[in-house]
């Protein structure tokens, strides 16, 4: 395992370093940004990525990137395993400039277990430099999961979805929302989309499947879920899930 200090990161001369670290059950650490952009792959376990902007799930086997200079803080549901490269700015073309979460391929998981062995400072021509620069590649291909929940900075709309986070349910109403701000429906609705980039009914969606993933990773049934959000059935959830992710809960977390 590669567990190298911040300085050390930020410092190096080579354009992609790797760092790997183990982290115990509920580790949070605290608020942090780095001159280079970052992907976090969690090779066990379910982190959660909180920014200003946004908050982020991250399931077991895949990765949330980070853009350089992004304050960030990272909790870890259960014990979690990383994988992470830190990319300098002169290697960023093509990339994201805002966070998101990412599927990370076979490909690009073997090439993140394999940077853990390599040099820290490696020549250009080097197989290490190969490995990185293929990484690069990769990561221009990488495909992005809807698994990221923005938040407002409008001040009293960001404590009502945090509220919402609370006590998710597919069952929430626009109008209800909109009267405790004070506002026409109308109004609300457009001052959501602008503040969020979503719909009212998608962010709520999104929210209930951000909340759903920690539950599941932690063993707990689909029906129990499926009712604690509000679906009539657990298939209704199940649909739902398969939609956002392609495949159902069950199949999801065994993969």
């Amino acid at each position: 395992m590669r567990d190298v200090s911040w300085q050390d990161i930020d410092a190096a001369t080579v354009p992609v370093v790797s760092r790997a670290n183990d982290y115990p059950e509920e580790t949070v650490g605290p608020p942090h940004n780095h001159s280079r952009a970052q992907l976090l792959h969690g090779a066990t376990g379910v982190m959660i990525v909180s920014t200003v902007h946004g908050t982020w799930v991250v399931p077991p086997a895949q990765g949330v990137w980070i853009p350089p200079r992004v304050v960030h803080q990272v909790s870890m549901l259960g014990k979690v395993s990383t994988r992470n490269i830190y990319i300098d700015r002169d290697h960023l073309l093509g990339l994201p400039e805002e966070c998101r979460v990412v599927a990370i391929t076979p490909l690009m998981r073997s090439l993140l277990f394999e940077t853990a062995d390599l040099p820290f400072d490696y020549p250009p021509d080097s197989r290490a430099a190969a490995i990185m620069t293929l990484l690069l590649h990769e990561l221009r291909a990488m495909e992005t999961l809807p698994l990221g929940l923005p938040f407002p900075e409008h001040a009293r709309l960001a404590a009502r979805c945090r509220a919402f986070l609370e006590q998710p349910s597919v069952h929430a109403a626009i109008d209800a929302w909109a009267a405790s701000l004070s506002m026409s429906r109308r109004a609300f609705t457009r001052l959501f989309r602008h503040e969020t980039g979503l719909s009212f009914r998608a962010w709520c969606q999104q929210a209930c499947l951000f909340t759903a993933l920690p539950r599941l990773n932690a063993g707990e049934s689909v029906t129990a879920i499926a009712l604690d959000l509000g679906y009539e059935t657990p298939a209704a959830f199940t649909s739902m899930f398969k939609r956002a992710l392609g495949v159902p809960p069950s199949r999801y977390m065994k993969a």
